[in-house]
């Protein structure tokens, strides 16, 4: 990771992550090998953009978040499913790794990048930063829920990259959910602009992904991400070049969790979806 100032809540400064040549594109982020990709996607095709990287919430936070929508024994469940995924995780190394070698992209950040760290993509100093920066474009991967007031700040438009097919699957793990319920002709990607809703504003493009056998619940989103940042680089470049053509969602509509661990098993041993 490229060395970045630590001051979450100081002046910033006017010129330190002025986007470059290719337009006034600034990606916001909470990080992580996979956003990493997604950044150095976007730098290849567009140049040096500025990047906000956001402070993850911590687990606890996330926990009694969940816990209040859906009670804590489903959060305590989701939380021991997600402790049992990382203890799996280098199980996966080797089809994550060869996903991004096909793609001759990095999960390091490039250090061309120029990025800024803010507590939240809801602060005061996310929306000053924002101002400052002026951007034509605003694309976000991998963030808490972003506010009105976040949304608010400038004129540009706020371009997501989902995972998942919308409306029939928001939220978190959409092609894990589609092809658990069968429904793997809706297991795919959503480029779609940000509204204060998860996953609800128009949609700009999507397109089904089918996966390989070795693909599990912790290689679903990086098997999307070669039919994803195309899609997404696009409908930059529509913003950049004030053509974005939205459209309204249609049909079922619907919010997925982290599935609890007793789901995992039952879908893993029934449904052979893991």
């Amino acid at each position: 990771m490229v060395h970045a100032s630590s001051n979450l809540d100081g002046a910033i400064a006017q010129n330190d992550i002025r986007p470059g040549p290719g337009g006034r594109v600034v990606l916001i982020t909470s990080g992580g090998a996979l956003a990493w990709c997604v950044a150095n996607g976007l730098i290849r095709r567009f140049g040096v953009i500025a990047i906000i990287q956001e402070k993850p919430e911590t687990k606890f936070a996330i926990v009694r978040r969940r816990a209040r929508l859906l009670g804590w024994p489903a959060a305590l469940s989701q939380a021991a499913c997600g402790v049992l995924l990382r203890i799996l995780a280098p199980t996966s190394k080797s089809r994550r790794d060869a996903i991004r070698q096909e793609m001759g992209i990095s999960s390091v950040l490039s250090p061309d990048a120029k990025i800024k760290k803010v507590p939240s993509v809801n602060s005061e100093s996310c929306r000053d930063l924002l101002r400052s920066l002026n951007p034509a474009v605003v694309a976000v991967y991998g963030t808490r829920i972003i506010t009105p007031a976040t949304l608010a700040a400038v004129a540009a438009p706020f371009i997501n990259y989902h995972a998942g097919m919308n409306p029939k699957y928001r939220g978190q793990h959409p092609a894990y959910w589609a092809l658990a319920n069968g429904d793997a002709e809706n297991a795919g990607v959503t480029v779609h602009l940000v509204d204060a809703g998860v996953d609800t504003g128009d949609i700009l493009y999507q397109e089904r992904v089918t996966f390989d056998r070795r693909d599990t619940i912790q290689t679903y989103q990086w098997a999307q991400l070669p039919a994803a940042l195309p899609l997404f680089e696009r409908a930059i470049d529509d913003a950049l070049l004030g053509r974005l053509t939205p459209r309204r969602g249609d049909g079922v509509s619907a919010n997925y969790f982290p599935p609890t661990l007793w789901t995992y098993l039952l879908n893993g041993v029934v449904h052979g979806v893991w």
